[in-house]
């Protein structure tokens, strides 16, 4: 009984944060579009540029071409990890895959919490606050004050080796990280053998989909995943349907 009356006012409560932060998430999410397109737009009908209608669209199809896959993909990947809230912030932030999921991640591991759960969604919003404030001083302190500094001690050779490996670094990191904290072995076979299949047979046969092929990995992996999954309940017994 006491448990019911405990969890009762933290269920009202995450629905109010959830309904909260959709509000404001909406409205910071806006906003942050207007003021990146009050830029271009200023330049365009008001600058004099001679940019035309056709030109707009013609780069506009340049850019949707190449990061299309992108915008669908994305939203699918890190929600049943970060929840709504997060997916607000990690949208304005930026730098998702190698700063805010590493930290939300890591986030949940430690405090036990699993992804898609309240208090996994918390843990995502509490991690993604402090890697942004982390960041910020970082940029403060190793760009602004001593970025030209380092730059001028740091040997070029050292400089390019970071530039090619620290982004695959960063991202073996974080699936890693990713497998330990989700321990999801079946998804996880299945995420790796596809992704095989797909960079090592199908993109060389069809080297037209190698701009889509992180799309039919997530894709494929979501749907084979969904009839491979454990279907058990808490007791350990085999979920089925009832009869109608």
């Amino acid at each position: 009984m006491s448990t019911s009356v405990t969890a009762a006012p933290a269920a009202a409560g995450m629905v109010e944060f959830e309904r909260t932060t959709s509000r404001w998430g909406r409205l910071t999410m806006i906003a942050g579009l207007v003021f990146s397109l009050a830029g271009p737009l200023y330049l365009v009908f008001f600058a004099d540029l001679g940019v035309t209608a056709t030109q707009l669209f013609a780069g506009f199809a340049a850019v949707a071409g190449t990061f299309f896959v992108i915008w669908l993909v994305e939203p699918l990947t890190y929600f049943p990890i970060l929840g709504s809230a997060s997916m607000y912030q990690a949208f304005m932030i930026g730098n998702i895959s190698n700063k805010l999921l590493p930290s939300a991640l890591i986030a949940q591991s430690t405090i036990g919490a699993k992804p898609g759960t309240p208090r996994g969604s918390l843990a995502a919003v509490m991690a993604i606050c402090g890697a942004a404030t982390v960041h910020l001083l970082s940029l403060l302190i190793f760009v602004g004050l001593l970025g030209t500094w380092l730059i001028s001690i740091v040997p070029p050779e050292v400089t390019e080796v970071v530039r090619v490996y620290v982004l695959p670094s960063v991202m073996g990191a974080v699936i890693i990280q990713a497998i330990v904290s989700l321990k999801q072995v079946r998804a996880t076979i299945v995420a790796f053998v596809v992704a095989v299949l797909v960079l090592f047979v199908l993109v060389p046969l069809v080297p037209a989909l190698s701009m889509v092929a992180t799309a039919i990995v997530v894709l494929t992996t979501l749907v084979i995943g969904w009839f491979v999954r454990k279907r058990e309940g808490a007791a350990g017994q085999d979920v089925r349907p009832e009869a109608p």
